[in-house]
């Protein structure tokens, strides 16, 4: 999240104490600063959906995560990485009410603490998300490839460390350290990359080691692991013909390609950041890094949809919630009755076929 600008910074004398600093107003060189002005104005005016995202998100979440209380049983490999996932999406957007307000004050007015904390909690959501749809994907290429010698493996414990270790990978250190409020010339209050060198910290060198690990840990990896584990999937389905399994693989799959239609171009211009010489690359490198961003905003707004209307086994759950709040829809809606160990046992309304 950067808003562009070309200017010096220094620390005036009067602001050692309060740790605020301030842009200098030392001429530049000869030729002015490339005018981002526009790409921030349409980054202002699309971040007024950042509201309705997070809102929708929070409801899309929460039915996700009431199903699965309900009607699922926590102790899963599956969900429990589901829950995860889940909350690492809700931290996530938790994130975008603040980024809106600054995008569209051009100011950032909630103080330097949460400053860190609001881009800890973008930083944090973006990479645990990479990192247990990777791991849902491995676990459901155990489960298929190897699903008689992995099953003593694929147990509650095996997921809980999964996860743990998920969370401790992405502890957010770089935006905790370098994240930072300082003031410009017109007093205006900013929340972006520290700019200047932190003691005992390159700042530099902390910008370019978290540029090459988004590259191949964030992005390389994950996905060379995905492409793997869904070739070796795709083979055994077929090999076998086992549509159950089939069934089962298939929504997580398209979790997965849809994170990765929404995110991969945003990692892609975000990586070309700094590439640009030119103003007008530049500009068109802003332009594009407002609309793949909304793109990849977007996949956490809608992605708890393909959790409860992709699968059956969802979709029949969301029914089941809609008729226990609102009986006289049950000669409408078909439902097939569930338990604890997700079995059927009798089908009301209209005929429910698997």
């Amino acid at each position: 999240m950067k808003i562009e600008r070309k200017l010096i910074f220094m620390q005036y004398p009067e602001s050692v104490e309060n740790k605020t600093l301030f842009y200098s107003d030392l001429p530049t060189e000869p030729k002015g600063p490339c005018d981002h002005n526009s790409s921030n104005l349409l980054g202002a005016q699309i971040s007024v959906l950042y509201y309705f995202m997070f809102a929708f998100s929070l409801l899309g979440n929460g039915l996700v995560l009431i199903i699965i209380y309900r009607f699922e049983r926590l102790t899963t490999v599956t969900n429990i990485m589901l829950l995860n996932l889940v909350a690492s999406s809700l931290i996530f957007m938790s994130s975008l009410p603040f980024v809106a307000v600054y995008m569209q004050m051009s100011e950032w007015i909630f103080g330097s603490a949460m400053c860190k904390i609001v881009f800890s909690a973008y930083y944090m959501g973006f990479y645990s998300s990479v990192f247990f749809l990777t791991l849902l994907t491995f676990d459901r290429h155990l489960s298929v490839v190897y699903s008689l010698t992995a099953a003593p493996v694929r147990n509650q414990r095996y997921a809980v460390i999964s996860c743990v270790v998920v969370w401790l990978v992405v502890a957010c250190i770089r935006p905790m350290l370098i994240m930072n409020t300082f003031k410009h010339f017109n007093h205006k209050v900013y929340c972006e990359e520290y700019p200047r060198i932190l003691p005992q910290i390159d700042v530099e060198k902390l910008t370019n080691a978290g540029f090459y690990i988004q590259l191949f840990v964030f992005l390389i990896l994950p996905l060379a692991v995905i492409i793997y584990c869904y070739i070796r999937i795709t083979i055994t389905v077929i090999s076998s013909r086992i549509a159950t399994k089939f069934k089962t693989v298939r929504l997580i799959f398209v979790i997965v390609l849809m994170f990765f239609i929404c995110w991969t171009p945003f990692n892609i211009v975000e990586l070309l950041h700094g590439k640009f010489t030119s103003c007008e690359g530049k500009q068109r490198h802003s332009y594009a890094l407002q609309v793949t961003r909304n793109m990849a905003y977007f996949y956490f707004c809608i992605s708890p949809m393909f959790y409860t209307f992709v699968g059956r086994k969802f979709q029949n759950y969301f029914r089941h919630l809609v008729v226990s709040r609102f009986p006289t829809l049950k000669k409408y809606i078909s439902v097939a009755e569930i338990s604890r160990n997700n079995t059927s046992t009798k089908v009301t309304g209209t005929e429910y076929r698997h």
